[in-house]
Formats: C-alpha cells, structure tokens, sequence
C-alpha cells in the first residue's frame, strides 16, 4: 500500500513539475461541459467568439462564477457590435470618436433598433445579463455564486444565439 501511495506522490509531483515549466496552453483550453452556452451555436461564427463562449462554460464548469459573468458581458457586448455591423448601421453605436459606447448604451439602442425585432425575452434577458456581469467586475464585495447565475442560463442561450444570428454568423 505504501509504494501505491509513494508511486502516485511522485505522479503528482512531476505531474505539477510539468505544469510549472511549460504552463497552460497558449489559447487556454476546451471546457468539458457547455452548461452555459451550446458550442453549436458560436462554433463556425468567428474565432474570439467561440473562445469567449469556451471561456464561458470554462469558468462555469470550475465554479469561477465572476468570470463567468464578465465573459457573458464581453460576449452580449461583442454580439451586439456584430449584428449593427452586419447590418451596416454600426454607426447608431459610435460616439463621436468613432469607438463603440458601452454597453448599457449598446443594450438601450439595441432595444429601439427597427432594423431587426428582438424576442420579448431576448429584450428583458439583455439587462440581466449586462447587471450580473457588472456585478461581477465593478462591485467590490460582490462575489458570485452559482445560485446568481443559474436562473439565467436559458436567457444566456437565447441571447447568444439571437445575436448570433442578427450578426449573420449562422
């Protein structure tokens, strides 16, 4: 019993060894579930959108709830940018600098835009998922817990995926 133990103690340590000299892969790596997002809807749309949606159920699946809620956030956000500029109207969105406002600017004219028509639930899912993200980045004693975000992974997935489609992704 002894040399199973010390045989598994040496695995652990080279094991760790080999993880501190060569670290994580260069673009992260695949989560093993989609709790979040279904990977059938980014996959095909465009490389950073699928590694957010993959950082996404990533971060879920680990129970790093924060990060979860800002990707959701980055994600809403760059979606949103997708669908004005397939629709050449990215300008409805652009200051007078020329750079995209933020987001709860982005969410209020995505709400009056009559160049599409969102779902009813895609409407009222849209600040939900822009507050749990600001939560999560801009609140300082807020941590998120599972219980924050479970009720809004079905509006998590029909906002995706309506964006993705707005933006002619799919």
């Amino acid at each position: 019993m002894t040399l199973v133990r010390d045989v598994i103690r040496l695995a652990k340590n080279i094991q760790d060894e080999i993880n501190e000299k060569i670290g994580p892969p260069e673009e992260g790596v695949l989560c093993e579930t989609q709790c979040v997002i279904p990977l059938s809807i980014v996959r095909g749309t465009r490389g950073y959108i699928e590694r957010v949606a993959n950082q996404v159920n990533g971060s879920y699946e680990r129970g790093w709830y924060d990060a979860c809620s800002v990707m959701i956030r980055r994600l809403l956000e760059t979606l949103i940018v997708e669908a004005y500029e397939n629709f050449n109207i990215a300008n409805k969105i652009q200051n007078s600098n020329g750079d995209f406002v933020y987001l709860r600017e982005l969410i209020e004219a995505c709400l009056k835009e009559k160049a599409w028509n969102l779902s009813r639930n895609c409407k009222s899912a849209m600040p939900k998922l822009k507050d749990i993200g600001d939560k999560s980045a801009h609140s300082r004693r807020y941590v998120g817990q599972k219980k924050d975000l479970e009720p809004l992974l079905a509006d998590i997935r029909l906002v995706v995926q309506e964006f993705v489609y707005l933006a002619g992704l799919k």
